[in-house]
C-alpha cells in the first residue's frame, strides 16, 4: 500500500465517516415503499423487468452505507468493502443489530476488489474515487467485477461548488493546521468568523452537517482530495473502460430545465453534443458540489433507451419518483399546478403544467403505460390531437426527475 493510501486509511480509522449511526429504523421504514424501490431499479435498468435478487457491491462502504443497502434490498446479496478497520467494525455492529444476514463486509482496498473472486449486478462507489491515489486504477478494478449486464453508480466531488472548501484546505495547509481534536474545534470557531460573501458561506448555510467535527475534518483536513469537472469525469469514465448512462438526478444538468432553458443561448446549447451541454450547464450553474452518474460496460449494449422519436414511448410505463410533489398554490400565471422534485437544491428546477397535463399526471400510477394513461385521462376524440403534446409532456417529466420509465415492453424501433 502506497503512502497516500496509508494516510487515507489512517484518517478514516481515526475519524470514521460518515458519523456512525445508532439505528437504521427510520431508513428501513423509508425503503419499505415498493414504488421507491421500483424507481431505484429502473433508474439503472429502464428496459429490464423489475427484480430484487441482485448482487450488489458497496465499494468504500464507510460506517453504514452497506448496511443501508442490505435493508433497502432484503432479497439481494450485499458485499461492503472499506480500507478502514473502524468503518468495517461499525458496519458489522449494524449488521448484528438489524439481523442483516444478506450482508458481508470486508476490510479491503478498492484496488484489490478482484481478490473477492465475485461479480456483481450493481456496484456503488460514492465519495471514494476522489480520495484514491490512482482513481483510474480504482474505477478500472470496479469495472472488472461488474457483470456484463451490470450498472455502476459513481459519485465524485465537483470543483466549482467546492471552491470555498478548496480555499480553506489551502488555508489549513499554509498554517499547518493538523487533524487533531483541538485543531478541528478551533477550525470550527474560525469558520464562524468567515467574512460575508466567502465562497464557503453558502455551503455552510445549506449544509448544516458542516458544523460537525467529523464532517469538517473530512472536508478541510483530508489527506487526499480532488474534484472532477464534467469533462474530467467523462475522461475518467472513458479511461476506466466504462460508458456514461445518465445522471442520477439529471435536471440540474439539462438544457431543458430551469432558467437555462430561457436564456438567449439555450438554442445554441441544444446544438451541442450532450456531453458538451452538460459541461456548459455545469459552468452556468456554478454551484454543483458533486456529480452522481450511472455507468455501464463499454460495448455491453446497455444504454438509457428513453427517447421520444416515433411513437414507441406510448408503451413506456412512467413511475413517479418518491421525492416528486404536485403543488397547487402560489402558481405561475397560466399554470394549474407545479411539479418539483424535493431532492433538487436549485430553486429554478420546477415544472409548471396546464389542466390537460395535470389530468395526465394524476393518472400516473407506476402500472399504466402512457397509452393507457391517455385513454383514462382524455376523451377519445382528443387523444390524436394531443399526441404531440403528450410526448413532449412525458419527456419533460423525465428530464425534470419527476418520473422514470419502464421501457421493457416498448417495441424496438
Amino acid at each position: 500500500m502506497g503512502e497516500i493510501s496509508e494516510r487515507v486509511r489512517d484518517f478514516y480509522d481515526r475519524r470514521p465517516y460518515p458519523p456512525p449511526m445508532e439505528s437504521l429504523a427510520e431508513y428501513r421504514r423509508h425503503w419499505q415503499d415498493y414504488q421507491r424501490r421500483r424507481v431505484d431499479f429502473h433508474l439503472y435498468w429502464p428496459d429490464l423487468d423489475y427484480r430484487e435478487d441482485l448482487t450488489i457491491l458497496i465499494a468504500g462502504c464507510g460506517t453504514s452505507q452497506a448496511a443501508k443497502y442490505a435493508l433497502r434490498w432484503p432479497a439481494a446479496q450485499i458485499i461492503g468493502i472499506d480500507c478502514s478497520a473502524t468503518s468495517v467494525q461499525y458496519t458489522e455492529r449494524l449488521k448484528r443489530e438489524h439481523n442483516l444476514n444478506n450482508l458481508h463486509v470486508y476490510q479491503l482496498p478498492i484496488e484489490q476488489v478482484g481478490t473477492l473472486n465475485k461479480s456483481f449486478d450493481q456496484v456503488v462507489c460514492t465519495g471514494v474515487l476522489h480520495h484514491l491515489a490512482e482513481p483510474v486504477s480504482g474505477l478500472s478494478a470496479l469495472r472488472g467485477v461488474l457483470k456484463a449486464g451490470g450498472a455502476m453508480h459513481v459519485m465524485v466531488y465537483a470543483p466549482y461548488g467546492r471552491t470555498g472548501v478548496y480555499m480553506l484546505q489551502e488555508f489549513c495547509r499554509r498554517l499547518g493546521i493538523e487533524d487533531t481534536d483541538i485543531g478541528v474545534r478551533e477550525l470550527i470557531i474560525a469558520l464562524e468568523a468567515l467574512p460575508a460573501g466567502h465562497p464557503l458561506q453558502h455551503l455552510l448555510m445549506t449544509s448544516p452537517e458542516l458544523r460537525d467535527e467529523a464532517t469538517i475534518a473530512d472536508a478541510l483536513l483530508h489527506p487526499n482530495d480532488r474534484s472532477y469537472s464534467v469533462p474530467q469525469l467523462f475522461d475518467l469514465i472513458r479511461e476506466a473502460g466504462l460508458t456514461f448512462g445518465r445522471w442520477l438526478r439529471q435536471a440540474p444538468y439539462s438544457v431543458h430545465c430551469g432558467v437555462i432553458a430561457k436564456i438567449p443561448q439555450a438554442r445554441d446549447l441544444l446544438c451541442l453534443p450532450l456531453e458538451e451541454q452538460y459541461a456548459a450547464v455545469e459552468l452556468f450553474r456554478g454551484t454543483m458540489i458533486r456529480h452522481s452518474a450511472i455507468l455501464y460496460h463499454v460495448g455491453s449494449g446497455l444504454t438509457q433507451p428513453v427517447n421520444f422519436v416515433g411513437h414507441n414511448w406510448l408503451e413506456y410505463v412512467p413511475i413517479r419518483l418518491s421525492d416528486s410533489v404536485c403543488i397547487q398554490d402560489r402558481l405561475p400565471s397560466g399554470a394549474s399546478a407545479v411539479l418539483i422534485n424535493r431532492s433538487h437544491t436549485s430553486r429554478d428546477l420546477f415544472l409548471p403544467i396546464g389542466p390537460t397535463e395535470e389530468r395526465l399526471f394524476h393518472v400516473v400510477d407506476g402500472h399504466n403505460s402512457i397509452a393507457d394513461i391517455a385513454e383514462i385521462a382524455l376523451e377519445s376524440s382528443a387523444r390524436a390531437a394531443h399526441i404531440e403534446m403528450m410526448g413532449k409532456f412525458f419527456e419533460r417529466l423525465w428530464w425534470h426527475d419527476i418520473v422514470v420509465f419502464g421501457t421493457g415492453h416498448a417495441r424496438t424501433p
